[in-house]
């Protein structure tokens, strides 16, 4: 997931508390539809669950995450499957996969053309790649509570930031000018719930906000992050008791010239 070392990841919250990120991923498998005997890498394959999803096609899969605890994870869960620890914004394997897929990770990977580089460098001629991942505006009611609350802290927000999330445009321009074309794209919004009740506000911060309040003492870091929490909880979507998450995802599916 992130290279950057900003974020810390727990695989068993993650998979407890914020499982919906596998799950809600699983459309985008429509668009790789995986044949029996292709090889497919799962860039940022958090703890397994959709590279297990891929191998249910007959593919043969390979999961490569940058954190080593998601891929001891994976690999404790799925033991058939081959999970290596690699950074995905540079990465090169010998042998040439038929796709690339990858949910939920490349707005982790700022270095996004390095990120496509390694992609394309990592396909066969004709080799698909094929993502979701966050768009522009993405989590905004989130990001602007960062923003609002972290400077009172002395935190520079803005520095602190682990997240790319480009517009649909720019990252379809950033493909076509390394070697792709670009086949489908879509940039849409996704109202995601948050189990839990409010606990499954703090469960999102616990699980992907960790960046912003690294180098905080105890006696900063828990009203830090209760702040954000209550900025975070006035603007949210609320549906019948479930706090909803602002997500707007790019799907995008590309093919190796």
């Amino acid at each position: 997931m992130i290279n950057q070392g900003t974020q810390a990841w727990n695989p068993g919250t993650y998979d407890t508390q914020l499982g919906f990120v596998s799950k809600l991923g699983k459309g985008i498998l429509d668009w790789l539809d995986p044949q029996p005997g292709e090889h497919i890498l799962d860039l940022g394959c958090g703890t397994g669950d959709l590279a297990v999803e891929i191998a249910g096609s007959g593919a043969k899969v390979t999961g490569m995450d940058q954190s080593e605890a998601m891929i001891a994870s994976a690999r404790s869960k799925y033991p058939d499957i081959t999970f290596i620890v690699g950074d995905g914004e540079q990465f090169r394997f010998e042998a040439p996969f038929d796709a690339v897929f990858s949910n939920a990770a490349l707005h982790w990977m700022t270095n996004a053309r390095g990120v496509i580089e390694s992609v394309r460098d990592s396909l066969r001629g004709g080799g698909r790649f094929v993502a979701e991942f966050g768009g522009k505006g993405n989590v905004d009611v989130f990001v602007q509570a960062f923003y609002e609350v972290m400077p009172r802290y002395g935190i520079d927000p803005a520095e602190r930031n682990p997240w790319y999330f480009p517009s649909i445009g720019e990252y379809a321009s950033l493909l076509e000018q390394n070697g792709f074309e670009v086949t489908i794209a879509e940039h849409f919004d996704r109202p995601t719930p948050l189990p839990e009740g409010e606990k499954g506000v703090m469960h999102w911060l616990d699980g992907f906000g960790d960046a912003f309040f690294k180098g905080l003492d105890n006696a900063d870091r828990e009203p830090a992050k209760q702040e954000v929490y209550e900025a975070a909880k006035q603007k949210l979507q609320v549906v019948s008791g479930v706090y909803q998450a602002d997500y707007r995802r790019i799907r995008i599916s590309a093919v190796k010239l």
